[in-house]
């Protein structure tokens, strides 16, 4: 009798398995696009510690199919992509690369002095959460921030030896941000713009560029130091380069609320170790470049407080301002002055 009362109750279990809907053990596949190829440390960390987490956070619910290098889309194209065009789940977003559509995240590189590590990632992280305007701006293109991940300080490799920063009076520095474009002119260069990579590394053994003010891992990444073997660099030297991990919004909406408090989770998961990837990379860097045969100096303290007064960057600030207001971003001041406030408050902590 109770080998009967054992097999009716696993029949109901069993009709009752089979009853339930057939996406009830199905895993979620978000598919991810990335410009850069999988390798450096921004990329290893989205692959190694974010994608698990959220993995390992929503049971399994959720997995991302990531597609490198291009695979999908290009960095220029990213926004529209995963944004209004909704042709991937996932994407990582350059706001440098969707200036028109993103004016306010412009904001972020027009400082020449910031945190690094840990510091760094809490001030992106205090932006977004603090100042409206920069999800809303994310919203008008329809995707939701899911991960902010950012890079390395600003370096400067020059063909020629480079005692200090003022050497690079008269000289010809490439750099492709408008903002350090201004401060490279405001402290006496000439500087210029043109394609990244090949083109740039043949200027460099032509002469025809005297250096190039970029974050220390792509001048890595090109081989700079072949041409440009002097270097100098500090933590303080800010880059503001930001890479939004953006949700199509579509699809952030239409996950369980379960599944979004996933993500959040795993999200503050990599938060916690990204500050120290990111002191660790720097270092593993610096050390690189000088096994590679460069001459690399970290900046003092002064030197680097004499290049902010150089760069006159808060006139650059108001040009800006002035120019995207009469562009219609009326809120454009409100907000520089905002995240003015949190750097230095984070600068001065």
């Amino acid at each position: 009798m109770k080998f009967n009362n054992s097999v009716g109750t696993l029949f109901l279990i069993l009709s009752a398995i089979l009853l339930l809907p057939v996406n009830a053990f199905a895993t979620r596949i978000l598919t991810y696009s990335d410009h850069e190829s999988l390798g450096n440390m921004r990329t290893r960390f989205l692959n190694d510690v974010l994608f698990p987490a959220i993995e390992k956070e929503s049971g399994g619910r959720l997995k991302i199919e990531a597609h490198w290098g291009g695979e999908l889309s290009a960095g220029y194209d990213a926004l529209r992509y995963v944004g209004k065009d909704g042709k991937v789940d996932l994407a990582v977003v350059v706001p440098e690369y969707a200036a028109n559509d993103l004016p306010l995240n412009q904001i972020f590189k027009s400082f020449p002095v910031g945190p690094s590590g840990n510091a760094q990632v809490a001030f992106f992280r205090r932006v977004y959460s603090t100042i409206p305007a920069f999800p809303a701006e994310l919203k008008k293109n329809n995707v939701v921030p899911i991960f902010l991940a950012t890079g390395y300080p600003l370096s400067f490799f020059s063909t020629k030896t480079m005692a200090a920063l003022n050497d690079i009076k008269g000289g010809t520095w490439r750099s492709a941000s408008f903002w350090h474009r201004d401060f490279l002119q405001n402290a006496g260069a000439n500087p210029v713009t043109m394609p990244w990579g090949e083109e740039t590394y043949q200027a460099l053994k032509s002469g025809a560029i005297d250096g190039m003010m970029l974050n220390v891992d792509s001048g890595y990444d090109l081989k700079a130091y072949q041409f440009a073997p002097s270097v100098l660099i500090s933590k303080d030297l800010w880059l503001g380069h930001l890479y939004i991990l953006a949700m199509n919004e579509k699809t952030w909406n239409k996950l369980s609320t379960k599944d979004q408090i996933a993500i959040q989770r795993a999200a503050q998961t990599a938060y916690q170790s990204l500050g120290a990837v990111m002191d660790s990379s720097f270092n593993t860097q610096i050390d690189d470049l000088r096994k590679a045969g460069a001459t690399v100096r970290i900046l003092k303290p002064e030197e680097v407080t004499q290049w902010k007064t150089a760069t006159r960057y808060q006139a650059a600030q108001d040009k800006w301002v002035k120019e995207q207001e009469a562009k219609g971003t009326k809120d454009a001041g409100s907000v520089m002055a905002q995240v003015g406030i949190i750097m230095d408050e984070m600068m001065n902590n």
